[in-house]
């Protein structure tokens, strides 16, 4: 059977990297600690969400401008746009509901 799946002359060498396991351990302790699976939950209500919808719903897939000031610059242009039209459609939400009573 082993030779319907094994191909190679030779046995194959798997080593293990002792440092990345460490990395690796210490990395799922953080993110399953109280303190990671709080800043998760953070995160996701945060920042998840206003990045996809920059992204998706504005078109926006690459930086147009080079260096790193100037994408910033940009991302921050695109931030404050996003804010804008939320401020506004709670605004806008806020006066319908002022009319509509």
């Amino acid at each position: 059977m082993r030779g319907a799946c094994f191909k190679a002359k030779s046995n194959r060498l798997v080593e293990r990297n002792n440092v990345l396991e460490r990395y690796k351990e210490r990395a799922r302790r953080n993110l399953l600690g109280e303190i990671g699976e709080q800043k998760r939950r953070q995160r996701t209500a945060d920042v998840e969400s206003v990045f996809a919808h920059i992204k998706s719903n504005r078109n926006f897939n690459r930086f147009t401008n080079k260096g790193i000031e100037k994408a910033e610059l940009e991302l921050r242009l695109h931030a404050l746009a996003h804010n804008l039209r939320k401020k506004s459609a709670k605004e806008r939400a806020l006066f319908t509901k002022t009319i509509n009573s």
